[in-house]
C-alpha cells in the first residue's frame, strides 16, 4: 500500500499537509497561518482569539438548517519527541510519515496524529461538498499538550454551538464521555557542588530503549519509568560504595512516561569492576520484572573523564532518597467504572538548571479531592528531601453524563453502520472538555477518534483501517444531529 492509496483520501491528504507544518506546543504560528489560509481559500467565516485559538464556521447543507449547531474540536499542537539518533528540528522540519503494514508511522519522531488526525478530519469536513450536516463550527485550540492554554483562555461567546464532538480520542469503537483532571507538581532540590575527589572512577550510566507513552492512557500498562530505574540503581550503589553524583538527566515532557535517563557518577577506583558487576545483576533483575512490557530495555555503563565537581554528599542523599520514595504509576482504580484508572502520578523529568535539580511530575484523578491528595503525597516526599515544591492549579475533569443526547446519537450511528455495540468509557488522560464546560455549561459532549498507539513517543502510530471507520461514523453522526427545540 502507498500513501496515495489510503482511504478516506481527503482525510489522509489533509493529514499529510498538516504533517508538513511544524507545530510544537506554544509555537503554533505556522499551523495557525495554514488554517487561516485554508479558511480564506474555502470562503469560510473564521476568527481567532487573543490566545491563538481558531474558529471556522460552515453553513448547513440544504434542508439541515434547523439542526443543532455542532462544534468539532481538536488541538493544533503536537508532542515533539524523537529518538536520540534522529536528526530532526521540530521547529522547522516536516514529519516524515511511512506505512508499515496497517500502521502509519513517522521516521524516528512522534507522528503527531495526536491530534493532527483530528485537525485533518475537521478540514476534510469543511472542504467537502458531498456530505450532509447542520451548522458546523470547527474549534482548533493551542497548547493542549503542555498547559491546555487555549482551552483555559477560551472566553464565553467565542463559539455558540449546542453540541461539541472532541476528536482527540485514541481507540476506534469507543465513545468517551468523561476524563480525569490533573495538575503538575515541581520540586527544586538544592544542588551544591564541591571539588571532586581524586583517585576515583568516573562513569556514565544510562537507561535506554523503554517504551514510554502517554502518562494518562498508558500509566496502567506496567511500563518502566527511566527516572525510577536509574535512581533505584544509584541508591543501591550509594548504599554499598562512596558514590558521588556529578550530573543527572532524564525524561522531557510532563505528560510522557520517560524512556531515557542517565547520570555521571564516581566511586573509588577499587570498586570499578564491582560496579559493573552490580549493573549486570541489576539489569537482569529489571529485565525479569519488565519482560513483557520492556523487551528493548538497555542499561549501559561507560567510563567518563573525571569531573571537576560533584554534588555535596548530604544533598545527593536527600535527593536520591526522595526520588526513590515519590510515588509513580497507578495509585487507585475507579470504584465506579471497571478498568478505569482513578488516580496516578508520573515522575516525568529530572533536569539540572541554575544550581538546582528540577523534578517535574504530573498527577491525575477523576476525583478532585484524590488528585489533591496525590499531589500532596508527591510534595511530601520532595519536602522531606529539602526541596522547594509547587503544585499548579491544574485543570478540571469532565464528569460523565450517561444520558447525553449526542452520546445516544453516536451509539445508534455506530450500531447502524457496523452492527456492533460501541464501548462507552471515561479516560484517565486529560481532555479539554472539562474546561469547555466551565465556560459553556450547557454543551453536550462526546469524544471519539481512530486507533492510535504509542502517543507521546517516537513509537506513535495510527491504525489505518480505523481512520475510515472513524470518518464514516462522524459523517453519519453529523447527518443525524437532532433538530433545535
Amino acid at each position: 500500500m502507498e500513501k496515495k492509496d489510503l482511504k478516506p483520501a481527503i482525510v489522509f491528504r489533509y493529514f499529510e499537509e498538516v504533517c508538513q507544518v511544524p507545530r510544537p506546543s506554544k509555537k503554533e504560528e505556522k499551523i495557525r497561518a495554514y488554517l487561516l489560509d485554508f479558511a480564506q481559500k474555502h470562503n469560510l467565516a473564521c476568527k481567532t482569539d487573543e490566545t491563538g485559538n481558531v474558529l471556522m464556521s460552515k453553513p448547513a447543507t440544504a434542508g439541515k438548517e434547523n439542526l443543532k449547531t455542532v462544534i468539532l474540536q481538536s488541538h493544533m499542537d503536537m508532542v515533539c519527541e524523537k529518538n536520540k539518533d534522529t536528526q530532526h528540528n521540530f521547529d522547522t522540519d516536516p514529519i516524515e510519515t511511512y506505512i508499515d503494514g496497517e500502521w502509519l508511522k513517522a521516521k524516528g519522531t512522534t507522528l503527531g496524529a495526536d491530534n493532527g488526525i483530528g485537525v485533518a478530519t475537521q478540514l476534510a469536513v469543511l472542504a467537502s461538498d458531498d456530505i450532509e450536516h447542520g451548522p458546523i463550527q470547527c474549534l482548533f485550540t493551542v497548547d493542549e499538550e503542555t498547559g491546555l492554554t487555549g482551552a483555559f483562555a477560551l472566553k464565553e461567546g467565542f463559539m455558540d454551538g449546542d453540541i461539541l464532538i472532541n476528536l482527540d480520542s485514541e481507540d476506534e469503537g469507543e465513545l468517551f464521555i468523561g476524563c480525569a483532571g490533573g495538575a503538575g507538581t515541581t520540586a527544586q532540590f538544592p544542588c551544591p557542588m564541591t571539588a571532586a575527589p581524586e583517585g576515583y572512577f568516573f562513569f556514565r550510566v544510562a537507561v535506554k530503549g523503554l517504551t514510554g507513552g502517554h502518562s494518562g492512557d498508558d500509566i496502567n500498562k506496567n511500563r518502566a519509568n527511566a527516572n525510577k530505574l536509574l535512581n533505584r540503581f544509584l541508591v543501591q550503589l550509594m548504599q554499598k560504595y562512596d558514590l558521588h553524583l556529578c550530573e543527572i538527566d532524564g525524561g522531557n515532557l510532563h505528560n510522557a512516561i520517560p524512556r531515557e535517563a542517565h547520570a555521571v557518577c564516581a566511586v573509588p577506583m577499587k570498586d570499578k569492576e564491582s560496579v559493573r558487576v552490580d549493573l549486570n545483576i541489576y539489569l537482569s533483575e529489571v529485565e525479569n520484572e519488565f519482560a513483557v512490557t520492556e523487551p528493548n530495555l538497555v542499561m549501559e555503563l561507560e567510563s567518563e573523564s573525571p569531573c571537576a565537581e560533584v554534588m555535596r554528599q548530604d544533598a545527593m542523599k536527600n535527593f536520591l532518597h526522595s526520588i526513590y520514595a515519590v510515588h509513580n504509576g497507578v495509585y487507585a482504580m475507579s470504584q465506579d467504572i471497571p478498568g478505569l484508572v482513578e488516580t496516578s502520578s508520573n515522575l516525568a523529568s529530572i533536569k539540572q538548571r541554575d544550581g538546582k535539580l528540577v523534578v517535574v511530575t504530573s498527577q491525575r484523578s477523576s476525583i478532585l479531592s484524590s488528585r489533591k491528595d496525590m499531589s500532596q503525597m508527591v510534595s511530601s516526599a520532595f519536602l522531606l528531601g529539602g526541596a522547594e515544591v509547587t503544585t499548579g492549579d491544574g485543570y478540571p475533569g469532565w464528569k460523565p453524563n450517561p444520558s447525553s443526547e449526542i452520546l445516544q446519537v453516536s451509539v445508534e450511528s455506530y450500531k447502524r453502520l457496523f452492527a456492533a455495540e460501541p464501548k462507552i468509557k471515561a479516560i484517565h488522560a486529560g481532555l479539554e472538555c472539562g474546561l469547555f464546560l466551565e465556560k459553556y455549561p450547557s454543551l453536550d459532549m462526546v469524544s471519539f477518534g481512530p486507533t492510535l498507539r504509542g502517543v507521546h513517543s517516537p513509537d506513535e502510530r495510527m491504525l489505518i483501517p480505523t481512520v475510515d471507520k472513524f470518518w464514516r461514523h462522524l459523517l453519519d453522526v453529523l447527518a443525524h444531529i437532532p433538530a433545535k427545540a
